[in-house]
């Protein structure tokens, strides 16, 4: 069966029961049907507290650098928390949002797979409980006030060619990239050269996601800086006064979502940014949420260890005071093959000699968590293809650097097939060996910051800035943004900025060709080689082979 067909031959528990098994009772619910449900302001305010004085323990899984052979980085997490419950550790998940860019494009959802999935699984993939919708409209409010000061006198002087604010649909849409506003005449606005970003790579979305109030969420939204006045001075959205009707958009997008997995267990699903061009972690207020109802708490961030785990561990755990214990790497033999050179179409076959080659990208991410002071253990996504004698290979490898694979069963045997995994992490999680530090310290220069991950996440030797960027950084340390930490935004194929070099490249130069200040979130992004904020539709999208029938029952979903 597909990943949509065993969803929707699962029967879902109410909600509210979902949530009493974590010790939430029904009237702090807000339901979205009988299954997917929000907190309450006030049960959020008491978990929140209680997280602070007796949180769980944290896992974070991350993975090796993506491949079209698949890692299943949501399905292993998912399994992995059915798998603890299994074995009598009380345990709650927490994930990100899909975007509907890939779930119509190429990547997919974000619900899981095969017997390891959230549920239910349409809804969690398409429009869930709208947070992301809300996010869009808030942003795109944003940008027509902007315009409509411009237009009814621009009193702040604001100079349009300065605008760094991007509007956004959820949608890949490369057409939207580059485009011109204002056409028509003087009662059509004010013409200007304009962009599109996808919504997961809002600024709104990452403002969402670290804000645990109200009050936070408007204090983050007046510092969001929309560009230049005349006099070359910073503008910042809270000059327009504004503010409150952008966070009443927002007010129920920060509670945090309640779902269930195909086991019954609890899962908060909140918040959505792309961790290629964001911070790519679910929200800051999901994850206390699970820490104060759960003994163990399984998060994911997104794509590899050099993208999601590095903004995991540097920025949300910086921002939100929080601890891990233990971090997962998920691999695949397909993934480590295609590392290794093997063409997508050979991946069938027995190949040691090109999976001892790739395993130099998984030895990578082994070394890179280590150096946040963090026990990992990697987790090996099980293929019918995979052979004994490439199994055995991989839990070799592993060992000669000091990490330990377990082959995990979660897509066809859920919760069961990830028990080894589940009974590994408690014990790294519970041996107190974990001591979390964040890469660099903010008092760096923002370009030492860049250089920094460059090199030493990346392996790059040495960093080449545009000239254009370099005066943008200083200008933003200028402005007293110095000390804020940095987002790289590159792409998700490779450990470096060339999704052409596969594997673990080294001795290049990695540029960097233009930055941004999101000063709301709290972080600089830096753009690096080809990235775009905005992607595009693949020639064969997803969208063909999605329908819907007419009982409502949605197919090709995954």
């Amino acid at each position: 069966m597909t990943d949509i067909e065993i969803a929707q031959k699962n029967k879902m528990i109410p909600v509210a029961d979902v949530a009493a098994k974590i010790g939430i009772t029904a009237d702090k619910l807000e339901n979205y049907g009988p299954y997917k449900a929000k907190i309450t302001f006030d049960e959020l305010r008491a978990l929140q507290e209680k997280a602070a004085s007796k949180p769980g323990k944290l896992i974070l899984v991350t993975a090796v650098t993506p491949t079209p052979a698949g890692e299943g980085k949501s399905t292993v997490s998912i399994g992995l928390a059915d798998g603890l419950n299994k074995i009598g550790k009380k345990t709650v998940v927490a994930l990100r949002e899909p975007s509907l860019g890939p779930c119509f494009g190429v990547k997919g959802g974000a619900c899981g797979g095969g017997y390891a999935q959230i549920v239910p699984m349409e809804d969690i993939n398409l429009h869930f409980t709208g947070d992301i919708h809300a996010i869009s409209i808030a942003n795109n409010l944003i940008a027509a006030l902007i315009d409509n000061h411009l237009q009814q006198g621009n009193e702040l002087g604001i100079d349009p060619r300065t605008i760094s604010w991007k509007r956004c649909v959820d949608l890949n849409d490369r057409a939207l990239r580059n485009i011109t506003i204002g056409l028509g005449g003087r009662l059509q606005g004010v013409p200007r050269e304009d962009h599109f970003s996808i919504a997961v790579a809002s600024e709104i979305m990452a403002i969402v996601c670290l804000s645990r109030t109200i009050s936070e969420l408007k204090e983050r939204i007046d510092r969001i800086v929309i560009g230049q006045n005349y006099a070359r001075e910073n503008i910042t959205f809270g000059q327009l006064k504004c503010t409150g009707a952008i966070a009443a958009l927002l007010k129920d997008v920060i509670k945090p979502n309640l779902v269930q997995t195909l086991e019954k267990n609890p899962a908060f699903v909140h918040g959505g940014p792309f961790a290629n061009i964001a911070h790519g972690c679910n929200s800051v207020n999901a994850t206390l949420c699970a820490l104060a109802t759960g003994d163990y708490v399984v998060t994911e961030a997104g794509f590899a260890a050099d993208l999601g785990a590095e903004k995991f561990l540097d920025i949300k755990c910086r921002a939100a005071g929080l601890k891990p214990s233990a971090v997962v790497i998920v691999a695949t033999i397909r993934a480590l093959k295609m590392h290794g050179g093997v063409a997508k179409a050979d991946l069938s076959k027995p190949d040691t000699a090109a999976l001892e080659k790739g395993f130099a990208n998984l030895k990578t991410h082994i070394e890179n968590i280590a150096k946040f002071g963090l026990p990992s253990v990697v987790a090996i996504n099980k293929f019918i293809t995979d052979s004994d004698e490439e199994i055995a290979l991989i839990e070799k490898l592993c060992r000669n650097v000091g990490s330990q694979a377990i082959l995990t069963e979660g897509w066809g045997n859920g919760g069961e097939g990830a028990k080894d995994l589940a009974k590994a992490v408690a014990e790294l999680a519970d041996n107190g060996k974990a001591d979390y530090h964040p890469l660099y310290e903010l008092d760096l220069p923002l370009a030492d910051k860049i250089r920094k991950l460059a090199k030493e996440i990346y392996r790059a030797d040495d960093v080449e800035f545009d000239s254009a960027a370099l005066k943008k950084l200083k200008a933003f340390e200028d402005a007293g943004y110095g000390k804020l930490p940095v987002c790289v935004a590159k792409t998700q194929n490779s450990i470096s900025h060339d999704p052409k070099l596969i594997g673990a490249p080294s001795g290049y130069t990695f540029p960097v060709r233009d930055v941004q200040l999101y000063a709301g979130a709290g972080f600089v992004v830096a753009l690096a080689g080809d990235i775009m904020t905005m992607p595009g539709l693949p020639k064969a999208p997803a969208a063909l082979d999605i329908d819907v029938d007419d009982n409502g029952v949605i197919s090709g979903l995954f």
